[in-house]
């Protein structure tokens, strides 16, 4: 949450001037509670109980006056809020923007459809969350302060006496709060994980069927439901502990003044002082710490965790930042492992890489120098919009880079013809292309000389026999519109494999297939002569590749699972996050 202080506290500088009149129109707003008991106790003790009816109506009278002055300055203070709350949600939607545009442009990037509920429902929360934040902090140090210098000028062991259980549950709920965070940011976590199951499971459900995976889908459906409810059960009980600091600060106080009431007035303190000090206590100091407790407690702790996921979401554009997490040099071998030796040459080979999309826009690559060997089998991870697909792209010649060089086999990718550089490699992206025409056309698109021998040992190694029986065999006709993505993703994928190219570059290739499926895919590869590059949907992936390059927050890292998850603290994350979804570690693949 450390991104969450940083912002807000960023948010309140920016704008110390309409924060100054917010604070002015506050103290004019406190007014009534800083009056109200004294006020009360000099109508008690000299109009009402002397015999002086109306000394005591003028006294009343005066308080009325300062209501209305704090009526007044209630609306000023509305005003001034304002000022405050809407450019920072202003800025938040444009980050939203911005980043959602990010990914829709860069190479391999994807309109985001997640960021039309950031931009209309978390935005939002934001911004009602934070002006209540600032209404409910605010209101609480005037109120409850006038509320002390009140009771301070009646009678300061009463001032003292009230204080110490209201600290006393201020410092219970203080003390609560960071459990209170982890664990609605815990709830939030487990309603998008639910949510992201049920819909991956809606859209391949006939994927599902045709590998047989039923169960192991319903089980994983089933583990988020209870996630979802344990989550929302713990958070529903964490409302005890607002309810024991509402009890130790607001309530204790009163049970004092009462029971310390004889003794005081036994010695001197009169009962209007008594009655004002009770005034503060249930109008001012009682419904100011109710505010702060709830407020911070629900809108507060929303605030907080959809902050924190807006701005993981989207990152800043800062060059600085950009160029310095995907700058990589052969320094300390940090992406350069896999080099070739004996004079073998390697079969990816990229040297001070730069790219940027258009002249004026942040690095998405910057210096970046990788060797991949031949016959590698190499995965790369990261957070997304790190440069992943962007990586794809350059490698594959689809996009030139700004400075640097890309050679496969030796080859300068920048130099050679398109009908060349097909002979060289084949990229298969995320959104798959399957055309109009029989099932046998589809597969032998990129090797029209495929026996159907050797088109079947495709379709059994990548797990696709129960696919092309379901659609009636090599023969089918195949309409695009009736495949799910993740029919379309196995044809590609058997398309690829049967391709003559020595290299094969998986762009999230395999992200509309389930995890075992995918491995049968990814191993398939792995075994075929030739260099595999994956870019990953999957931390699984990660672990089935021999070497694993990942984008981390400093610069990019290769290294073996076990190498990264000691040296990265990104890999360690992104490894967090992903392991209840992992399938059974594969060790990487020996070939032959």
């Amino acid at each position: 949450m450390i991104g969450v202080r940083r912002t807000t506290w960023a948010a309140l500088r920016a704008r110390r001037r309409p924060l100054g009149r917010l604070a002015a129109w506050s103290v004019a707003e406190s007014l009534p509670a800083l009056l109200s008991g004294l006020i009360v106790a000099r109508a008690v003790d000299r109009g009402f109980l002397a015999g002086e009816f109306g000394t005591g109506l003028v006294w009343l009278a005066g308080l009325a006056v300062a209501v209305l002055v704090g009526a007044v300055a209630t609306g000023r203070v509305y005003r001034s809020l304002g000022a405050v709350v809407e450019p920072f949600r202003d800025e938040l939607a444009a980050r939203v923007v911005d980043g959602a545009l990010r990914e829709a442009t860069r190479a391999g990037g994807r309109p985001d459809s997640a960021a039309v509920a950031r931009l209309t429902q978390q935005v939002e929360v934001v911004r009602d969350t934070f002006g209540g934040l600032l209404l409910v902090v605010r209101g609480f140090l005037f109120t409850a302060g006038a509320a002390l210098l009140g009771l301070l000028s009646l009678s300061p062991p009463l001032a003292a006496a009230v204080a110490a259980p209201l600290v006393l549950g201020l410092v219970v709920f203080a003390a609560a709060l960071p459990s209170m965070v982890a664990h609605q940011r815990a709830q939030v976590a487990a309603g998008e994980e639910l949510g992201r199951s049920a819909a991956a499971t809606l859209a391949g459900h006939r994927d599902v069927i045709a590998c047989g995976g039923q169960e192991r889908v319903v089980a994983v459906v089933d583990r988020r439901v209870v996630a979802q409810a344990d989550a929302e059960r713990t958070l529903a009980r964490m409302a005890a502990l607002r309810s024991l600091s509402l009890g130790l600060g607001g309530w204790l106080p009163v049970v004092v003044l009462l029971l310390a009431a004889p003794w005081l007035v036994g010695r001197g303190l009169s009962t209007g002082a008594v009655l004002g000090a009770l005034v503060y206590v249930t109008t001012g100091l009682q419904p100011a710490l109710h505010a702060l407790v709830q407020g911070v407690g629900g809108g507060g702790l929303r605030y907080a965790v959809t902050l924190d996921r807006i701005l993981r979401s989207c990152p800043p554009t800062d060059p600085n930042t950009a160029a310095g997490r995907n700058a990589a040099t052969a320094e300390g071998g940090t992406a350069e492992g896999g080099t070739a030796e004996g004079g073998v040459v390697p079969a990816v080979r990229v040297r001070g890489l730069t790219f940027r999309y258009g002249p004026h826009a942040r690095p998405i690559l910057a210096d970046f120098t990788l060797t991949v060997a031949d016959g590698e089998h190499l995965a790369v991870v990261g957070p997304s919009g790190a440069g992943k697909s962007t990586l794809a792209a350059l490698i594959a010649g689809l996009v030139p880079p700004d400075s640097g060089s890309v050679h496969l086999a030796d080859t300068a990718v920048a130099a050679v013809a398109p009908e060349t550089l097909a002979r060289l490699r084949v990229l298969v992206p995320q959104e798959a292309y399957v055309r109009s025409g029989t099932l046998a056309d589809n597969l032998r698109y990129l090797c029209p000389d495929a026996d159907e021998e050797t088109v079947a040992a495709a379709l059994d190694a990548l797990g696709a026999g129960p696919l092309v029986e379901r659609l009636g065999g090599l023969a089918a006709e195949v309409e695009p519109g009736r495949l799910s993505a993740g029919e379309r993703q196995l044809i590609a994928a058997v398309r690829a494999y049967l391709a003559p190219a020595p290299l094969v570059i998986l762009d999230e290739a395999t992200c509309h297939l389930d995890p075992m499926l995918e491995a049968t895919v990814e191993e398939a590869f792995a075994r075929r002569p030739g260099t595999l590059v994956v870019i990953a949907h999957r931390i699984s992936s990660a672990i089935r590749a021999r070497r694993v390059l990942v984008f981390d927050d400093d610069r990019p890292l290769a290294g073996s699972h076990e190498e990264l998850l000691r040296r990265s603290p990104t890999y360690q994350e992104l490894v967090g996050h992903w392991q209840e979804l992992t399938i059974p570690a594969h060790r990487p693949l020996t070939r032959t």
